[in-house]
């Protein structure tokens, strides 16, 4: 069985690391998964509907699957073994549909070009995926903590503390 999911963001750090999180309808499963600075431009061109002058890779490969007579009918986020999403994609013309091993960063990639669905195996989901509302709970804690720790004065909390004076510095 598997999950219908969406590309709910794409995220790229300053050393140019990029994330995409995939999402269920509800948003409730975010699926994070690591992927190279190329499948993130070309996930990015189709997210921000961005035309590029000439076909990149991710375009090439949809007009050959076009041109050969076959459609992207959906991806799937196979399995995840050693830290590494494996992904196929189900391409179907009016006789056959095949599936082909991929990289999950050029499935998505494709699925979005060719307006496919992208699936994620539920037991992939039991492994990796995290609960929305557990993070946003973790984060509302991290908060509080914050705000409370902000709040401490230390010499009037905790009044049988005493703070070492500040040790004079100066060259004698």
């Amino acid at each position: 069985m598997a999950v219908e999911m969406f590309v709910y963001r794409l995220l790229i750090d300053l050393q140019g690391r990029a994330l995409v999180v995939l999402a269920d309808e509800e948003v409730e499963q975010l699926l994070h998964i690591w992927i190279g600075p190329f499948e993130a431009h070309a996930i990015a061109r189709v997210l921000k509907d961005e035309p590029f002058e000439r076909p990149l890779t991710h375009d090439l490969l949809s007009s050959v699957i076009t041109e050969t007579g076959y459609s992207v009918e959906r991806v799937t986020i196979t399995k995840l073994e050693n830290n590494t999403y494996f992904a196929e994609v189900s391409l179907a013309n009016s006789i056959t549909t095949v599936e082909i091993d991929a990289r999950p960063s050029d499935a998505i990639a494709l699925a979005l070009r060719a307006r496919a669905p992208i699936y994620v195996n539920e037991k992939v989901l039991e492994e990796a995926a995290e609960s929305a509302t557990q993070m946003r709970e973790e984060a509302e804690e991290i908060e509080r903590f914050k705000d409370l720790i902000s709040d401490i004065d230390i010499p009037e909390d905790f009044p049988g503390r005493k703070i070492p004076p500040e040790e004079d510095t100066e060259d004698e």
